[in-house]
């Protein structure tokens, strides 16, 4: 394909639109669909660089607060995400099947639960914020800065669910320009507004290390605002009218039962990181604050990996409801590969660059140490990480998300956790948690491919 080629293609994904990507050749659906998905998240890995680069400024318990909130906010995220495959699982199928009115049905369902579960999560959130920081191992300098910042970002976990369930919402139809636009227009508010509350510039208050939360809150509400513009006005693939804002039954379980294991699946991975925070927390505020800088550039390069993946996941599903098996399959494999090839480039960048990137957040030798030991030692599982997390995505898109809940489990609970510890302490340094990450995220991709496989998936019912 030659440069103009390759720029129509680019252009054809960026205006999304209404396509049946069940019957156009599998190479161009995959690159249709995972374009907006892989821009979408590179934004988001944008803008949680940005945020700990303003913040750094602060100083390192700044950064230590973002840390351990975000090991909190991991809890959070997992529903959050555990709701999105389940949602983007029934919306796919039913658009699949060629069944619109089922999949404007399907939405609104996932938007009732996105509503509820926000509601539920925000007012513990609100009132023991002190607590959580203190069970998470805070210093009293990190517990009163973090206060206010965590109780922003915990309460205001309603519009978190949303972004996350409309957007499931825009990639299960095939959308997935739409959902790449809400989030670019969410985060360029927040990466405007950081430095502008943070530092106390121009006319703004000098907020510290809580402008950072309130940025973020305004420009994920402002993201929600423009995803539900274009849920009523009619344009989208999903047209949601005032006949669908009932309660239907059999796609409300559907998207719970799917959500339900999904989030399970996610809990199991996050929860694992909020122990790994601890561990690393007994070796001091510097090995944290040089972990979650590495963390953050970690997901710099996964995101868009996870863009790849979620496209992945729409293929399984929409091919599933138009009866391919087969065609849904190859696609996740072609997903897997394409991955593989970004993974592979990123790790290689990592291992080389690791001191110049943790460098740009820190002057601190101990934090720098900590954080260029993480990257090169967690990007060494690339490869595997590449098909894994298709392979996990393409279960959601089928609906069976119970076969990733017992791998994250066995991989992240009884091998991750456990040998995190204990090479933590065999070393006496937090070293030894990066080995575990490496070594247990690449034994979950090698299940994953054993499992996926087997194709007990394509049976799944949604």
């Amino acid at each position: 394909m030659n440069d103009a080629g390759v720029w129509a293609v680019v252009k054809e994904s960026m205006r999304g639109g209404d396509r049946d990507f069940t019957s156009m050749g599998m190479r161009r659906a995959v690159v249709l669909l995972s374009i907006p998905m892989v821009l979408e998240m590179a934004m988001e890995s944008l803008f949680a660089l940005v945020d700990v680069f303003f913040v750094s400024r602060l100083g390192m318990a700044a950064v230590a607060v973002v840390g351990l909130t975000e090991g909190v906010m991991m809890l959070v995220y997992s529903v959050a995400w555990g709701l999105g495959a389940g949602i983007t699982a029934v919306v796919a199928r039913r658009t699949g099947e060629k069944d619109k009115e089922g999949a404007d049905i399907a939405a609104v369902q996932g938007i009732y639960i996105a509503i509820a579960l926000g509601l539920l999560f925000a007012v513990p959130g609100l009132f023991f914020a002190p607590q959580v920081l203190q069970a998470m191992g805070a210093s009293p300098e990190v517990l009163a800065m973090g206060t206010p910042f965590m109780r922003i970002m915990l309460g205001s976990n309603m519009v978190i669910l949303l972004v996350f369930g409309i957007n499931a919402i825009f990639r299960g139809a095939g959308n997935a320009a739409l959902a790449m636009r809400s989030l670019w227009i969410g985060n360029i508010i927040n990466m405007v507004l950081d430095p502008l509350l943070i530092f106390g510039w121009w006319l703004f208050p000098e907020m510290g290390v809580t402008g950072a939360a309130v940025a973020t809150v305004i420009g994920r509400g402002t993201a929600v605002v423009y995803q539900c513009w274009h849920l009523f006005d009619g344009r989208s693939r999903v047209k949601i009218a005032a006949r669908h804002f009932t309660v239907a039954w059999d796609a409300l379980w559907n998207i719970i039962r799917v959500s339900a294991a999904a989030t399970g699946q996610f809990l199991i991975a996050s929860a694992s990181w909020v122990f790994l925070v601890r561990i690393v927390a007994g070796f001091g505020s510097d090995a944290v604050a040089g972990y979650t800088i590495a963390v953050r550039i970690i997901i710099f390069a996964l995101l868009p990996a996870w863009g790849v993946a979620n496209a992945a996941s729409t293929l399984v599903g929409q091919n599933l409801g138009a009866n391919h098996p087969d065609r849904a399959e190859r696609s996740a494999w072609l997903c897997g590969h394409y991955n593989l090839v970004y993974m592979s480039l990123m790790a290689v960048l990592f291992i080389a660059f690791a001191p110049w990137a943790v460098g740009l957040f820190t002057t601190n030798p101990d934090v720098l140490h900590t954080g260029v030991l993480a990257l090169r030692i967690v990007s060494l599982g690339y490869f595997f990480y590449a098909y894994g997390m298709v392979l996990s995505q393409s279960f959601n898109g089928a609906g069976d998300a119970m076969t990733p809940v017992w791998l994250n489990l066995v991989c992240f609970w009884f091998v991750e956790i456990p040998l995190a510890w204990s090479l933590a302490h065999w070393l006496n340094g937090p070293e030894g948690v990066f080995i575990a990450i490496a070594v247990s995220e690449s034994l979950l991709a090698v299940l994953c491919a054993y499992f996926f496989q087997r194709g007990r998936w394509k049976l799944a019912q949604v």
